[in-house]
């Protein structure tokens, strides 16, 4: 009988979840990310908790506003690194579009409605941008460097 072999620690969490391209649906997937890093150990209220659930507020809200497409989803997927301290963000739908940051008119007035998403997850992020996926639409992703409560310094790659 061959000796049992040690498992290495899993490093690397998932969660993936498709949504309705609603409000509500925009809403779920915001709270149910909120809950998720907390299950992570990111609890809820912390910075890297809040920095995140902007992140996914935002871009799910893009994605309902922007990338809805009539009878189709989005898909939200969260990629948590612990051994890189790192949160990777990414919002797919069905619509051809690609988001941009409106650079000619600059940031938008006070009274203007919308507008800032991309612009607060540029500020919020560390790298964010856009990739094709398999299929119709695109895949719009965040990644956020996130530190554990209890290391003050996580080993980064």
């Amino acid at each position: 009988m061959p000796a049992p072999r040690a498992q290495e620690a899993v490093t690397v969490s998932v969660f993936a979840q498709r949504f309705s391209a609603t409000r509500r649906g925009a809403r779920l997937a915001r709270r149910l990310a909120t809950h998720r890093l907390d299950l992570w150990d990111l609890p809820y209220g912390s910075p890297a908790s809040d920095t995140v659930t902007l992140v996914v507020a935002e871009l799910v809200s893009n994605a309902v506003l922007h990338g809805h497409v009539p009878g189709r989803d989005f898909e939200l997927r969260l990629t948590y690194d612990r051994t890189a301290g790192l949160v990777r963000v990414e919002v797919s739908d069905t619509h051809p579009g690609h988001p941009e940051i409106p650079v000619s008119a600059g940031p938008p007035s006070a009274d203007t409605d919308g507008g800032r998403g991309l612009l607060l997850v540029e500020a919020v992020a560390d790298r964010w941008g856009v990739a094709g996926r398999t299929g119709p639409g695109k895949t719009v992703w965040a990644e956020c460097e996130v530190r554990v409560p209890d290391d003050p310094c996580p080993v980064r790659s």
